[in-house]
């Protein structure tokens, strides 16, 4: 062997070795960017992006069990008119609720809005659910993922949402536009659990 193939085989080594070690690396990235990515859409059943920012969960009402449901007289979301919320959580939530009294970490719950249509029906006056007014999706959030994210706070992700506008929030910080109406249920982590007869043992 001449010198000159000599050193034409050491670079050709050096080449496929750089190569392997590259094609390694390229792997393990692509690898841990899935079982992020993964982890991502785990948690909270896909409802929350990597920038913390919610959704409105696809499919929620065949997939989700219904809390209960309030009637609101003169609500600001539909406009001053009686108003019907319908509130939605995970089974595995509300199993977990049952036993320890508490949301774990990931649970997603939705309000659903709906304006409500009321008439005179032969059982006396009554309101049923309309048109959809909107969405309003809390996440529990023990972990505290998205510290100084003004949708995140207090143990929850806060975001309300117009109708057929179920990917990007209206709501600009939980601060104010959310927490208020929460406030008087701090004792109970800022939900009013009383109201859903499903969370009962």
């Amino acid at each position: 062997m001449t010198p000159t193939e000599h050193d034409g085989r050491c670079v050709l080594r050096l080449i496929l070795v750089a190569a392997a070690s590259a094609m390694v690396l390229i792997l393990a990235i692509a690898v841990d960017t899935a079982f992020a990515q993964s982890n991502r859409s785990d948690f909270a059943d896909g409802a929350v992006a990597a920038d913390g920012s919610l959704r409105v969960p696809e499919g929620f009402r065949e997939r989700y069990v219904m809390l209960g449901a309030w009637a609101v007289a003169g609500d600001v979301d539909t406009g001053g008119k009686l108003g019907l919320h319908v509130v939605y959580a995970p089974g595995d939530a509300v199993t977990a609720f049952r036993k320890t009294g508490q949301f774990p970490d990931g649970t997603v719950l939705v309000k659903e809005l709906f304006n409500g249509k009321t008439e005179d029906l032969t059982t006396g006056k009554a309101t049923s659910a309309a048109d959809v007014a909107g969405y309003f999706v809390m996440v529990k959030d023990r972990e505290g993922r998205f510290s100084g994210n003004p949708l995140w706070g207090d143990g929850w992700g806060w975001s309300f949402f117009a109708a057929g506008e179920t990917q990007k929030t209206r709501t600009k910080d939980y601060v104010t536009d959310c927490l208020g109406c929460h406030e008087p249920a701090r004792a109970t982590d800022l939900i009013y659990d009383y109201a859903y007869p499903v969370l009962r043992k």
